[in-house]
């Protein structure tokens, strides 16, 4: 219907905003200043406790603060009772007393049949309500007391009986004078393909009134009692009023106890609800009869921020929370998502509030996952990721969902948190503590090829090498300490080294555990990274570590976030890692060779390790100063260079050579 020039701003002029508001919050007399039209309250579209849902009643406008949440009279009507724009218009109208213009024949015929099919179905609910107390409704009452409803419960929910005859309903409402064409469109009856009379769409079943949000029966849902039946529950067909995809089972009451604080819960059917709503659980509603749809969805965003679904612990409702997860990952927003609570398997909420009471049913709220954990299970729960391929495919997988998220924030919070399970899932399966990768025992005889000899250990000239002693552990100690000190100062770049980071060996356990916390963190703030450290392991290895002189100076260090050079410094180090972790591998081996008598081998592992050792030292050069400066450095050099030089004269690659 179109509304006459000037219309809408005479009405909204006539709307105190604060009061349409306030049918629905509770002021904050602290804050709000009524005089001035200046009002605060709790938001009633977001749970929150602190007041940051602010009304300028002289302008007509809302807005919270937290939410972003914002309009005027109307888009608050529209939002907070799920109609329309001109059903908005109309209740805002009737409000404040203010004639709506002649509307068209159409549209003046189209409302007036709704309301008749309204007031069709309220009779329905009343015969319905009376057939539950004759005495062919005994198994249906024996039924709802096995099911703990007492005659409270059946008076909250109105439930009703509908008999078992062809006609039972089609003849009381045409005895009450009600026309048949608003029989068969509130969707009560069926016509006859035999030509006879129209016959009821419900018959014996236990009925359940279905409201909207503003309480207007618009359907049924029966439950059969005939255990043969092929259906058993059946709805409404969809008519006029109803819409089982824009429907929810207890909207109404379940957004005014969400209002108030209480957790939306969405269950699977209506006795769930009820068993629910029972035991205290008053935000609680279901789909009618179908998976949860994208007008649902928002729905119940528009509800709560974060909806709970409790579904039944069996893979029916497994399929149908992985089918939610696909329909949800588009329409995230930033404070807009969803948790699941499993039941414990062959359980539903009606079951379990029934055996265990509120307190378990609390339980399983409490401990409510969010939907990452959920999407990471799916893709995971089952399978074995022993190969490169298999890992491959799940990374495509990951991918491929995380780009549905439209969100740019969300989207890589969700990359994130993908990433720390991947972690979870890879990393440390069939490591040691903390991560650590096993290593290889040389020394032990039980670890010697079958058919070698076992001999004792390597020479003393060699042992005390500083190439194989702890002058070379502590040079690397020194470089790892660096490396980990740029990370934390800068951990945009751990993901481009991630995979040198991983093979650091960290011996000392303070800085395998700051290691594994760089790499577990995903993060790019720097302070972020600080506090999940200092959480996690205390303040004593930071300081530890910062307090080393060689650390303090070192450019990167200094400049925290200077990425290029945390980079250059990155790239420098790690790959003299390296280099000494080829060096040792090669010594290693020549003493393994050197005891077992394996002299060309011998030769050919110590060439590779003279010319691996000669471009470390040569890399070394330029940074040498920020380890050991002076004449120390100079020693430890020419120290390192003659016991190399000596274990050569020991085995004569000297004289090979020549």
């Amino acid at each position: 219907m179109s509304l006459p020039p000037g219309f809408l701003d005479e009405l909204r002029s006539r709307a105190s905003l604060s009061q349409v508001v306030g049918r629905k919050v509770m002021w904050d007399s602290r804050k709000s200043n009524q005089g001035k039209g200046d009002m605060w309250a709790p938001c009633p579209f977001h749970q929150e406790k602190s007041a940051s849902f602010h009304v300028d009643d002289r302008k007509g406008f809302y807005y919270c603060f937290g939410c972003h949440a914002k309009g005027d009279a109307l888009s608050f009507i529209q939002e907070t009772e799920n109609v329309g724009f001109m059903e908005a218009v109309e209740i805002l109208a009737r409000e404040v007393g203010m004639p709506l213009p002649a509307r068209d024949p159409q549209a003046q015929k189209k409302s007036d049949k709704r309301g008749q099919l309204v007031e069709v179905m309220e009779q329905a609910v009343q015969f319905f309500r009376l057939q539950l107390r004759t005495g062919a409704a005994g198994p249906a009452r024996d039924y709802l007391a096995r099911r703990k409803l007492d005659d409270a419960a059946l008076e909250r929910w109105e439930i009703g009986f509908a008999p078992d005859g062809w006609q039972a309903l089609w003849d009381h409402l045409r005895g009450k004078g009600v026309e048949e064409e608003l029989i068969l469109g509130a969707g009560l009856a069926k016509p006859s393909n035999k030509g006879k009379k129209p016959y009821d769409t419900f018959r014996n079943r236990i009925m359940f009134p279905i409201r909207d949000a503003r309480g207007r029966c618009i359907a049924f849902g029966g439950r059969a009692m005939d255990p043969n039946d092929n259906a058993k529950y059946l709805n409404s067909p969809e008519t006029e009023l109803f819409d089982k995809g824009h429907s929810l089972f207890n909207h109404g009451p379940a957004r005014e106890a969400a209002g108030k604080g209480q957790p939306l819960i969405v269950a699977e059917g209506y006795m769930d609800v009820i068993a629910l709503d029972s035991g205290g659980f008053n935000a609680a509603v279901a789909p009618l009869g179908t998976a949860i749809t994208e007008n649902q969805l928002r729905m119940l965003w528009r509800i709560a921020p974060e909806p709970i679904i409790a579904l039944d612990g069996d893979k029916a409702g497994l399929n149908a929370a992985m089918r939610l997860i696909d329909l949800s990952l588009p329409l995230l927003e930033a404070g807009q998502s969803l948790r699941f609570a499993i039941m414990p398997e062959g359980q539903d909420p009606d079951d379990l509030i029934r055996s265990e009471g509120r307190d378990a049913v609390q339980a399983i709220l409490d401990g409510a996952m969010p939907m990452v954990k959920l999407l990471w299970q799916r893709e995971t729960e089952g399978k074995v990721f022993d190969s490169p391929e298999r890992k491959a495919a799940l990374d495509k997988v990951l991918r491929e969902k995380i780009k549905q998220i439209k969100d740019p924030s969300i989207r890589s919070h969700y990359g994130e948190e993908i990433k720390s399970l991947r972690w979870d899932l890879f990393r440390n399966r069939g490591a040691g503590q903390g991560g650590e990768r096993p290593k290889r025992e040389w020394r032990s005889g039980k670890d010697w090829t079958p058919g070698r000899k076992a001999t004792p250990g390597a020479l003393a000239s060699t042992k005390t090498s500083p190439l194989v002693s702890g002058d070379e552990k502590a040079e690397i100690a020194m470089r790892e300490a660096v490396i980990l000190a740029v990370l934390i100062r800068t951990p945009a770049i751990v993901p481009q080294f991630e995979a040198g980071i991983e093979q650091m060996e960290c011996h000392d356990s303070d800085r395998r555990d700051l290691r594994n916390l760089i790499l577990r963190v995903p993060t790019s703030d720097a302070d972020h990274l600080e506090r999940e450290i200092l959480s996690s392991i205390g303040p004593e290895p930071l300081e530890n570590l910062f307090s080393l002189r060689h650390v303090a100076i070192n450019p990167s260090v200094r400049k925290p976030g200077d990425v290029e050079l945390a980079e250059m410094t990155l790239g420098e180090e790690l790959a003299k890692l390296q280099a000494q972790r080829g060096l040792s591998a090669e010594i290693a081996d020549a003493v393994e060779d050197l005891s077992l008598g394996s002299d060309e081998a011998l030769t050919w592992r110590l060439g590779q390790a003279a010319e691996a050792r000669n471009r470390a030292m040569r890399s070394q050069q330029e940074d040498r100063a920020e380890y050991d400066t002076g004449e120390n450095g100079a020693r430890i050099n020419r120290d390192e260079r003659n016991a190399f030089a000596s274990l050569l004269e020991q085995i004569g690659y000297s004289k090979r050579q020549q």
